[in-house]
């Protein structure tokens, strides 16, 4: 059984076993805590793509931190968040390998925006390609330091010594471990930029924390207390955009030892108990006022037409000539393809912890953007940024849908008035409701083609689903692509593999109606359209693993797609049947190439979560929306997949041990619904063009 809720300590979080030390922590008072040894900082340049925009320049600076206390443990400390992902180990292992210790010797401190340098945040799969690599030249300049230090106190040849398992040996000396050369000493050092690391070993490692993760005595922020902790509920309007027209607290002697929080907009209470809290929230009374919807502001076919009258010229993307391409077409087409709303639905959803101290804010939240909820903070209360400290345990799950702080915001607010530390935990249906959505979006594409299958012309028109993956690497003589802004009626933002679903979708169907209009099998076409070498070798390492071909029975369809997306390459086929009308994905096989191969299993692992999600908004995940409110709020009207909607799935690894390695979160997810798509039609000449599928 799991454990009962655990009391945080912030004075011991994350940390080895440190002293108790103050709110507000400077970075040196830290690791002299830690007990004195060898510290490593640098300063490297900006780590974030993210949400940029363009010109926009990325942050100068980005200390990093190694510490090797008296007992040979190594402490690292990173911005970046633990969502599921596993960055915890692949983080870990980079430093391992580039110190020649156990994994088991290291620790991370992470996403405690007290103690760890500036991280705009955990997303864009940018862990892989920009964080590991710094941790990897912050351990390799300890590494060094540590020979160093070594042949000093030897009085030896420095290149008589090696270092392995965590410890110095050579020139007959004994063995010495990391914390007996640092013990005492306090040695600063500057990262080089030329330091010799290592390419990563490609060897798979063991989940850290695993069995307290299977067996649920893994804590997350929802399991966390504080002394004198109340819990806290907010009133939730009616409707999008209705606001506060009135409202009365109850008797007080109705509520006891319940706080009732009003301030504007804002509604909520603070009591001993989570039931008393929902009781109290249900004794408050309110008058809303309600904005009109405008016509086609809901879910259903009105929707798609709706985004394309509200968007804005957008951007355009041009490469050759569209028109010349058109000229040159012996066969022209055109498609719209449509992405309906769906949710992140994460396992926790959102919550947070919030204590004031002495004007001092602590919020202890799942969050992937701890320095950025920080700012929210500071914004909302009229305080220092200094004065706030946001502190992320591992989170269950995140997807793109935690990049912002309201809920710390209104657990913080519910403190203040109460008095005391206050949890907020959102109830599914907040999650469902109040939450972002990833956009829904219509795509039209007009296109060319030549008979011996050279597609001449492609243009390709986004109305709000997004730009992510919009440009391809196929070789269009002539392709002009636009992103159009439009005014969404629900709240949107980022989604695992942002609007790359969306435009992959819609590119690799469109592309196996091409190959249908000039008879040509699926992916001879699409070999015979790209040059880039790593696209067609993903494309034919899935094709040989699935046995890809024309003696594929017809009484099972089968489909292929391809992409490119943050500097991954991908391939999946998919084999379906139709079972009493329902779609059935029996087998899955997918390829993908994201440079280095870091840890082997941890990677299939992700690339088989994101097909295992992708089938979700393939085949049903949509929300139903109306007259300004949600209509499938709760798992039991909001389809997700199931045990047995799951198919075989098969990965195959393209390792490119000569290339940076790329991160692997988001780009497996985008292959699986064009392939699925490509499938029915290949089973029963039936093109479905918006996702989710249905027949």
């Amino acid at each position: 059984m799991p454990d009962a809720p655990v009391q945080i300590e912030p004075e011991r979080y994350e940390l080895t076993a440190p002293p108790a030390y103050r709110f507000a922590v400077d970075r040196r008072d830290f690791i002299g805590l830690l007990g004195g040894g060898l510290l490593i900082a640098f300063s490297a340049g900006a780590q974030e793509s993210g949400r940029r925009g363009r010109g926009q320049a990325l942050p100068a600076d980005l200390d990093a931190w190694l510490h090797i206390a008296e007992d040979g443990a190594v402490t690292i400390c990173t911005g970046k968040t633990e969502v599921g992902q596993n960055i915890r180990t692949s983080l870990s292992q980079a430093a391992a390998e580039e110190l020649h210790c156990p994994i088991a010797a290291i620790k991370l401190v992470m996403a405690d925006t007290a103690l760890v340098p500036y991280d705009m945040g955990t997303f864009g799969s940018r862990t892989t390609p920009t964080m590991a690599p710094q941790v990897r030249r912050a351990a390799a300049t300890a590494r060094e330091a540590l020979l160093d230090l070594a042949a000093e106190k030897l009085q030896v040849d420095r290149a008589k010594l090696s270092i392995a398992d965590g410890k110095i040996a050579g020139a007959g000396a004994a063995p010495m471990g990391f914390g007996e050369l640092t013990k005492g000493q306090k040695i600063s050092k500057t990262i080089a930029r030329d330091v010799s690391v290592a390419r990563p070993l490609g060897q798979s490692a063991s989940k850290l924390e695993a069995r307290d993760i299977v067996t649920g005595n893994h804590k997350y922020t929802p399991d966390l207390t504080r002394p004198g902790m109340l819990h806290g509920r907010v009133l939730r309007p009616p409707a999008f955009g209705a606001t506060l027209a009135n409202f009365e607290a109850p008797d007080a002697s109705s509520l006891s030892g319940v706080t009732v929080v009003h301030e504007k907009n804002f509604v909520g209470v603070a009591a001993p108990t989570a039931q008393t809290a929902a009781d109290a929230l249900s004794k408050l009374k309110a008058e809303w006022k309600r904005e009109p919807v405008p016509p086609g502001a809901a879910s259903g076919p009105g929707l798609y037409e709706y985004l394309k009258q509200t968007a804005s010229p957008g951007e355009r993307d041009i490469q050759g000539s569209v028109e010349d391409g058109m000229a040159a077409a012996d066969i022209k087409l055109q498609g719209a393809y449509t992405v309906a709303y769906i949710a992140h639905a994460p396992l926790e959803p959102r919550a947070a912890l919030a204590e004031w101290d002495d004007g001092k804010l602590t919020v202890w939240t799942g969050t992937q953007v701890p320095f950025g909820v920080r700012s929210e903070l500071a914004s909302a209360f009229g305080v220092a940024e200094d004065r706030v400290r946001v502190i992320v345990p591992d989170t269950g799950s995140a997807y793109g849908g935690k990049h912002s702080g309201e809920c710390a915001v209104e657990a913080a607010r519910l403190a203040k008035s109460a008095g005391k530390p206050v949890k907020l935990v959102w109830t599914r249906e907040e999650e469902f409701t109040w939450s972002y959505f990833r956009p829904a979006g219509l795509i039209e594409i007009s296109s060319g083609v030549r008979h011996d299958g050279a597609v001449t012309a492609w243009e390709c028109h986004n109305y709000n689903s997004g730009g992510s993956g919009l440009l391809s690497k196929y070789d269009f003589a002539g392709q002009r692509n636009t992103f159009h802004p439009a005014k969404s009626p629900l709240r949107q933002g980022s989604y695992r593999g942002l609007a790359a679903t969306a435009n992959h979708f819609a590119r690799e169907v469109h592309m196996d109606e091409l190959a249908r209009a000039v008879k040509m099998d699926p992916l001879e076409f699409r070999l015979k359209n790209v040059k880039d070498e790593r696209l067609r070798a993903v494309l034919q390492a899935a094709a040989d693993r699935f046995g890809w071909g024309p003696g594929k029975s017809k009484a099972e369809g089968i489909g292929i797609a391809g992409g490119f997306e943050k500097g991954g390459y991908i391939a999946t086929c998919a084999q379906v049947a139709v079972e009493n009308s329902r779609i059935r994905i029996l087998r899955v096989v997918e390829a993908f190439d994201c440079g280095a191969v870091v840890n082997p299993d941890q990677l299939k692992n992700q690339i088989q979560g994101a097909i295992s999600m992708a089938i979700g908004g393939a085949l049903f995940e949509q929300i139903r929306f109306g007259d300004g409110q949600v209509l499938n709020p709760r798992f039991s009207q909001y389809r997700v997949p199931r045990f047995s909607d799951m198919p075989e799935i098969e990965v195959v690894l393209v390792d490119r041990p000569d290339l940076p390695s790329a991160g692997a979160g988001e780009t497996p997810i985008v292959g699986l619904a064009p392939a699925v798509s490509n499938a029915i039609f290949h089973l029963n000449g039936t093109r479905l063009r918006s996702l989710p599928m249905a027949l």
